[in-house]
């Protein structure tokens, strides 16, 4: 997976998604659950995503739904970045175009006044 897709908590010290979950799911043994719950004192991010996870009933269906999303926003960065890859490959080619069209004239300037 590219860089610029990288997940958001793999550079922060906070739990990971599958741990919160767990937290969330109650799995985690006492001193899990007293650790992720120091961070979520400090942390507004991971308390909010495990408010919103709490107010999930089907609790069972949470990881697939987070798959789909995490799929979706890819999907949609991905393509944004293609369109911009594809923009700059027209500037690039309308700029050797350009030049390729300078040179033209140049020489055919030269070439011009050279004969008189």
């Amino acid at each position: 997976m590219n860089d610029h897709f990288a997940d958001i908590f793999t550079e922060t010290a906070c739990p990971s998604q599958d741990k919160l979950l767990a937290y969330v799911k109650g799995e985690l043994s006492a001193s899990e659950r007293h650790e992720v719950e120091m961070h979520l004192q400090d942390c507004e991010l991971c308390s909010e995503a495990v408010e919103g996870l709490s107010a999930i009933s089907r609790k069972d269906q949470i990881p697939g739904w987070l798959r789909q999303a995490k799929w979706n926003v890819l999907h949609s960065l991905r393509r944004k970045n293609r369109r911009k890859k594809k923009e700059n490959y027209y500037l690039y080619i309308a700029i050797v175009a350009l030049v390729v069209l300078f040179m033209a004239i140049a020489l055919y300037w030269i070439y011009h006044f050279a004969r008189r």
